[in-house]
């Protein structure tokens, strides 16, 4: 009789039938409870691929206690983790999906209670996307202990699936159209029986008709009550259950106390009634929220549109020929076709065939870029036109397009200065609110009796701060997308304020204000070696650099020749030996040679001999020119500061009408000279190649670099444009004044909107209904101004 085993752990099944689920449409054994709950977690988030690919079995999982932990354990799982979770310098990080943040008070707790555990590096949520980007230490910290964390404050932690959370996305919106509608049915019908009641005090009705109508109109408001107002109890309660209040307190408190003050006037036949009020602004409120709720969907689908881009499945090529595969079970050295017009699954090196590849998902620009053998290409991109085989260099989490989606989380978590204060008004204001609530209920039980109950209603609801709070989340996260979709990446968090406040840009010259893409336009010999001989020298000694001048001399290595003793000289050259003689290759000072009057040139020197003399050239970006004529439109002083004779750096200086320039100059030549501007109080941004200017950009005020690939991975770089494009610096400038000015705008009206309705609320002018429908209106247009930041063409000044 043959045996089950367990499909999560692979152990014998010893009682058939008791443990069981299905998978991928089949019904699978388990051996206990605890590996049934894991299997079942990683198929509720979306991460299937786990049992299609997996290389071995999990761990058995018997002895997880409780249900909830065994859940979350699942996500410890190192082959679960590959799909979410990136490693670097051993730390992880995860975007993850947090359901049932409802403001920022939400994510602030959040925050809080997670950076409590030990091992955890940061945290930062976004209450408008529902997001939260983990760092945390593995050997300290377990991902199921910040889930369970999460969990137990009364949110629902997962690990963020595009599809996974556009179907949670879509399920979400349903329930909220449910409760809308049900809240529009019922307020049309409790309103037509509250002008009953109101002609009472025109005509008269008889004493049971007015019992009726108040009996009925109870019946009517229960579903808004108890169902439809049911996202803003859940939320005021987490947050009265770890201690706080937050935006829906003070709404949830005027909801129940109005329906059962009125419940308990129609029961005692005396008093007054509040059912068309609670409906109606429950109803108000509800139409905010969803618009609200769809806006933050649609500033936070630029991410998702992304992953959308890669394809799901390849052509992979293996010895039998071409198998169509999931993209995901790629590895490293795999072999892929991709055929003209289709979508490269991941990333990976050319190795058989040319091609032009549309980059514009990466770079926002649509022209084709031309690809020939090992050129690198990245998974979204589109193969233009003909058949091409890559190399698979990159998969999972350290793909570009995953990269890009991590540090758009990391900008689009960030909280500048303005927003950190008024997230601290948000806390304050509320129990202000309930203050101000209180208080104007015992002034008008002196004054009018019959108004102290509205009036004090009209206060809790009218000055909910909502619009306050979603002022900077809104408008940062579409912000970052209008980067993103630009074609620029953001590592820092006060990037917006950082650019809006430069006064001057330093440019290096070799791969920044260049291509970087040298070549050797000619070669002086000096001494007895041949040109083959001296182009083998230097190529063997560049080998391994990552200074774009090495790339000059690439094709001209020699297998034969091996160097040994290399030594590199940052900003100079480099020394070595071949032969037992020593060698120096290098500009003009490292050499100990005398400047050419034009051109750019290396020397290479044996035993301090001169044996070559190699003449370098490298084409000007098309739009150099024109990005510094932007800047300086916008008042920035522009710099250029390069390691390279002053004859060339002179040379591109005048072609870019740029007065002040500095030649021959090292890296530390590069910090002093911006701490020596910085010193006038001026704040200069450095642009850079983004790896060997590590020091120069660290001393900057705000860091640039041009990059793709492995250089977004490896550059410190504040701020890295994609593509070609240096006329990216000022369009991210642009983008950063209208962000600002967009959370300005948003904090401006959402305090000058409650600073003005609480004394109009407190005197007795403002309906209830009126209230709710204040609120509801001042967050829609805080987060529709914010919305058009997507819709704004790029302009630059």
């Amino acid at each position: 009789m043959s045996q089950t085993c367990c499909f999560h752990c692979g152990e014998t099944v010893t009682k058939d039938g008791e443990f069981q689920t299905q998978v991928n449409g089949k019904i699978e054994e388990f051996c206990c409870a605890g590996c049934e709950a894991v299997c079942n977690a990683i198929l509720e988030a979306g991460l299937n691929n786990y049992y299609k690919f997996r290389t071995d079995k999990g761990a058995r999982q018997d002895g997880l206690v409780p249900e909830q932990l065994q859940k979350f354990q699942a996500f410890d799982i190192e082959d679960v983790q590959q799909e979410f979770v990136a490693n670097e310098d051993d730390v992880a990080s995860a975007s993850i999906t947090i359901d049932g943040i409802t403001c920022a008070a939400c994510a602030w707790l959040i925050e809080q209670k997670v950076r409590q555990l030990d091992g955890l590096v940061s945290i930062s949520v976004n209450s408008t996307t529902e997001r939260a980007l983990l760092r945390w230490d593995p050997s300290k910290l377990a991902l199921s202990q910040i889930f369970t964390v999460i969990h137990q404050i009364g949110y629902q932690a997962s690990p963020f699936v595009v599809n996974d959370a556009e179907i949670t996305n879509k399920q979400n919106s349903r329930r909220f159209l449910l409760r809308l509608g049900l809240a529009g049915l019922a307020t049309m019908q409790v309103m037509m029986f509250a002008l009953a009641l109101y002609s009472e005090a025109f005509f008269d009705v008889e004493p049971e008709y007015v019992e009726y109508f108040r009996w009925v109109s109870m019946i009517f408001a229960a579903p808004v009550v108890l169902y439809s107002a049911q996202p803003f109890y859940f939320s005021a309660f987490r947050a009265l259950w770890s201690g706080r209040v937050n935006m829906d307190t003070p709404v949830s408190i005027a909801i129940i106390v109005a329906y059962i003050s009125s419940c308990i006037a129609t029961v005692n036949g005396t008093g007054e009634v509040y059912f068309e009020s609670v409906s109606m602004f429950t109803f108000f409120l509800l139409i905010g929220r969803y618009f609200e709720q769809k806006a933050r969907q649609k500033a936070a689908e630029s991410a998702s549109n992304l992953h959308k881009l890669v394809p799901l499945s390849a052509q992979k090529i293996t010895a039998d020929g071409v198998e169509t595969v999931s993209a995901k079970s790629l590895q490293i050295g795999d072999a892929v076709l991709v055929a003209d017009g289709d979508a490269i699954p991941v990333d990976g090196v050319l190795i058989e065939g040319s091609t032009s590849v549309n980059e514009s998902m990466l770079t926002g620009e649509h022209l084709p870029v031309e690809k020939q053998l090992d050129d690198t290409l990245y998974a979204g991109t589109i193969n233009v036109e003909q058949p091409i085989t890559l190399q698979v260099s990159a998969t999972g989490q350290a793909q570009l397009v995953s990269q890009i989606i991590r540090l758009q989380d990391e900008a689009a978590s960030a909280k500048p200065a303005v927003a950190m204060l008024a997230d601290k008004l948000a806390r304050y204001f509320i129990p202000g609110v309930l203050i101000s609530a209180a208080l104007s209920y015992l002034i008008w039980s002196y004054i009018e009796p019959s108004h102290a109950f509205w009036v004090a209603l009209a206060v809790l609801v009218a000055t909910c701060p909502c619009a306050l709070s979603l002022a900077t989340p809104t408008a940062v996260t579409s912000g970052t997308a209008r980067l993103q979709m630009a074609g620029i990446l953001s590592r820092r968090k006060d990037v917006f304020e950082r650019l809006t406040q430069i006064d001057g840009v330093i440019f290096d010259k070799t791969g920044t204000l260049t291509h970087g893409n040298f070549h050797i336009k000619k070669v002086e010999l000096l001494g007895d070696a041949s040109e083959k001989q001296a182009l083998a020298i230097a190529a063997a000694m560049e080998q391994g650099s990552t200074h774009p001048i090495a790339k000059a001399f690439a094709e001209h290595a020699d297998s034969q020749v091996v160097i040994t003793s290399i030594e590199s000289h940052v900003g100079h050259g480099v020394s070595a030996e071949y032969q037992g003689d020593n060698y120096r290759l290098g500009s003009h000072k490292f050499t100990d040679q005398t400047a050419r009057d034009s051109g750019q040139h290396i020397w290479l020197l044996k035993n301090q001999q001169p044996l070559a003399r190699f003449e370098l050239s490298d084409q000007l970006r098309h739009d150099a020119k024109a990005c510094i004529e932007e800047l300086k439109a916008k008042g920035m002083d522009v710099v250029i500061a390069s390691g390279d004779a002053k004859a060339s750096v002179a040379a591109m200086a005048e072609r870019l009408n740029v007065d002040n320039f500095h030649a021959e100059q090292s890296p530390q030549n590069k910090l002093e000279l911006i701490q020596s501007l910085q010193a006038s109080g001026k704040r200069y941004a450095m642009f850079g190649d983004g790896i060997n200017d590590a020091p120069v950009l660290a001393g900057a005020d705000l860091s640039l670099a041009m990059g793709s690939g492995a250089a977004v991975s490896k550059s410190k770089a504040d701020l890295i444009l994609l593509g070609d494009k240096l006329q990216g610096l000022s369009e991210a400038v642009s983008i950063a004044k209208q962000t600002q000015t967009t959370v300005k705008q948003n904090l401006m009206w959402a305090l000058g909107y409650n600073i003005t309705v609480l004394p109009l609320a407190m005197a007795g002018l403002v309906p209830p209904y009126l209230a709710a429908l204040g609120m509801s209106a001042s967050s829609l247009l805080v987060v529709g101004n914010s919305v058009r930041l997507l819709k704004k063409s790029s302009t630059r000044r």
